[in-house]
């Protein structure tokens, strides 16, 4: 098998080019995209959110259920992503954040879209040793004792060893002085395949453990998998001409310049980096929330790559060529799974699986890194023109006619004379909305 794997592409084609999507009504949007996309009436009726988590099966996913808290779902049009079209569903209670990756992503297709791949889906289990009077001796008995550990560990899992996956290997790391003086720690080194891999991991962790502490004379602790999934890599770059770049306000290379600037900022200081991420996880999170999928997890192994290098930077780099094209690039842990957790109890994360019509979890994993670079472009895009608040609170106007209390048609209505006037207050809106009543 090759080190690498790329994102297979699924059965079903279809394009994720939509034109006048946005103009249509939530139920219009929902037939448009369950014909494209070949959903049967439960996958459909399960994105229409009515009735998609019983109360009976939210009891039994989490404690204390006393109910359901909904999201906002919506579907990301115009990616192409390795020669595929998606599209894209997206779970967020924010404005913006759809519109602007879709825009992205209609810039991007017209230069070939985006082009991903992964590494092999290794996720790690930790074994902690303590009360070890010679660690560098311990740790040479665990390598000595490889084999008989890989075996103990997948013997725990015969269903993952028949898929392919499996504890691949073991490292061991020495923490000479620590708090609680020398320290052990094991790293199971698991394929994990298809699924997120936690409670594998975890229990492959368990199983060892009396195992290490007869080799090492110590006693084991924690025994527990790492969210730094630094083994499990998703990579997304693009690369866009100065014409596809061009508004009406500036010229391509000009918007070019502009973005690289932007993020060389990210890249050397913390606090522009910290909001820098928060824009690609705009992107990334809501997809990881619609598939059913860990986006702590995610969003922890994301912060935590962003300080390999010893201090908190930009997770993409923007780039020009020899030729003048601007080029993005993200790479970063995604451990996520389509088998396991929520991506099976819950009808909504399947019916957004089956949009997706995915064939892997790396293939997910890919998806949701493009989708994080497009959110990426769109941020940086503005921040390097106008400044991120006009668009964002063009689309923020919705919300606004609705807190002065707009409903129905009033809303867009409300929305395009806050967004004419750019003034997006609930006083301006209150004012658009008793004009618009008193001409009714």
């Amino acid at each position: 098998m090759s080190p690498e794997s790329k994102g297979a592409a699924a059965s079903k084609s279809y394009s994720s080019r939509i034109e006048g999507f946005r103009d249509l009504d939530p139920e219009e949007r929902l037939e448009k995209v369950g014909s494209i996309a070949g959903l049967d009436e439960t996958s459909r009726a399960a994105l229409r959110g009515a009735g998609a988590l019983p109360l009976h099966l939210a009891n039994g996913m989490i404690e204390n259920v006393i109910g359901r808290f909904d999201l906002p779902l919506a579907v990301a049009t115009n990616f192409t992503i390795n020669g595929r079209d998606y599209l894209i569903p997206m779970a967020v209670e924010e404005p913006s954040i759809v519109a602007g990756a879709s825009y992205m992503a209609r810039i991007a297709r017209s230069c070939g879209g985006f082009e991903t791949s992964s590494s092999l889906p290794i996720m790690r289990a930790q074994v902690q040793v303590l009360s070890v009077s010679d660690p560098f001796g311990a740790r040479a008995r665990i390598l000595a004792s490889k084999a008989e550990i890989l075996a103990a560990a997948n013997a725990k899992d015969k269903v993952l060893i028949s898929l392919g996956g499996g504890c691949r290997d073991i490292e061991v790391h020495v923490f000479e002085q620590t708090g609680v003086g020398p320290m052990v720690v094991l790293h199971l080194l698991v394929d994990v395949r298809d699924a997120m891999g936690a409670n594998t991991v975890n229990s492959m962790a368990e199983t060892v453990a009396p195992m290490i502490e007869k080799i090492t004379g110590g006693v084991v602790r924690l025994r527990i998998l790492s969210n730094l999934a630094d083994l499990r890599l998703a990579r997304a770059s693009v690369r866009l001409t100065p014409d596809a770049l061009k508004t009406n306000e500036f010229s391509g290379e000009r918007m070019a310049s502009g973005i690289v600037e932007a993020c060389a900022l990210a890249v050397v200081d913390p606090y522009r980096a910290a909001t820098h991420n928060k824009g690609i996880m705009n992107g990334i999170d809501p997809l990881i929330v619609a598939t059913g999928n860990d986006w702590r997890a995610v969003e922890a192994g994301a912060h935590a790559w962003a300080c390999r290098s010893g201090s908190y930077s930009s997770l993409t780099r923007w780039e020009l060529d020899a030729e003048g094209r601007l080029v993005g690039s993200l790479e970063m842990p995604m451990p996520v799974g389509l088998v396991g957790g929520a991506t099976k109890t819950h009808p909504a994360a399947r019916a957004a699986l089956a949009l997706l019509n995915v064939g892997s979890a790396s293939e997910l994993g890919e998806i949701a890194v493009a989708l994080g670079l497009a959110q990426n472009l769109a941020a940086l895009r503005a921040l390097a023109t106008e400044g991120i608040q006009r668009g964002h609170m063009a689309l923020h106007a919705r919300n606004i006619a609705i807190l002065a209390g707009a409903t129905g048609e009033e809303i867009e209505k409300v929305a395009k004379e806050l967004a004419a006037s750019r003034e997006v207050t609930v006083d301006r809106a209150k004012a658009a909305l008793a004009q618009i009543r008193g001409s009714a």
